[in-house]
């Protein structure tokens, strides 16, 4: 109630053109600042340094896509399998594990296939040969990763260099202007220097996250590698089969 009163006084002491000017400064909503710029226009604005952030981006993005897609297919192992390979090489049917192996397209198929094709040699040759067959698989499976893992390492440090030469534009601008600075000048530089550093961030934490998923994936593909390895190695030892 009395700020109502103190109000209604304060109004009557003013011009009336002044009372006209506050009364629609009131009654008009304040709009809230938006961004008119869009997501174009704003990478434009990080820079050349934003287009080599993209490209890895998107090689990011495909070797992990690539990668989650060879290594699913490659852990796709039935629970069986080497139960049913140690039948066959107990009844001596070694053709049928051999066609059972190449049944399935995985590492530990084709390194048990590997083996099989050394019965009857040494053991110390057959362990060689599904050994060698392994590390072209385990190689097979982390080609990309290393390139993943620069990425990651690689793409801050490129926001980062955008940053340094947005900070530079920004001081050149300053030093062009005299007297006469204005946050205009700036405008370029900071856009320059904040939006190289967020694309490299962003980029960066997608690479660097792929990495350490794909690895755990590869490390988990490679313990059943092994784990199937010393099983045939096993059934080889005890229940050497004979040639059908």
């Amino acid at each position: 109630m009395l700020f109502n009163l103190l109000q209604s006084d304060v109004m009557q002491a003013l011009p009336d053109s002044l009372v006209e000017t506050v009364s629609t400064a009131a009654t008009t909503p304040v709009q809230p600042t938006e961004m008119n710029e869009s997501l174009f226009s704003l990478f434009r604005m990080g820079g050349p340094l934003m287009w080599v952030l993209l490209l890895l981006s998107i090689l990011a993005i495909y070797i992990i896509g690539r990668k989650w897609w060879v290594i699913g297919h490659a852990s796709k192992i039935d629970h069986n399998f080497m139960n049913n390979i140690r039948d066959y090489l107990n009844d001596g049917k070694t053709q049928s594990a051999i066609t059972l192996c190449r049944k399935y397209d995985n590492p530990v198929a084709r390194m048990v296939e590997t083996g099989i094709h050394r019965l009857g040699r040494p053991m110390a040759d057959i362990q060689s040969a599904i050994e060698n067959i392994g590390n072209v698989e385990v190689a097979r499976l982390e080609k990309g990763l290393p390139v993943l893992a620069t990425i990651a390492g690689g793409a801050p440090m490129i926001g980062f260099l955008g940053t340094v030469m947005g900070m530079v534009q920004a001081f050149f601008n300053m030093s062009k202007a005299g007297n006469n600075i204005d946050i205009t000048l700036l405008s370029d530089g900071i856009y320059t220097a904040m939006l190289t550093t967020v694309g490299g961030l962003i980029v960066g934490i997608i690479a660097y996250f792929g990495y350490n998923w794909l690895t755990g994936k590869v490390s988990n593909l490679v313990y059943k590698m092994e784990s199937s390895t010393m099983e045939f190695i096993d059934i080889v030892l005890h229940e050497p089969g004979e040639e059908e």
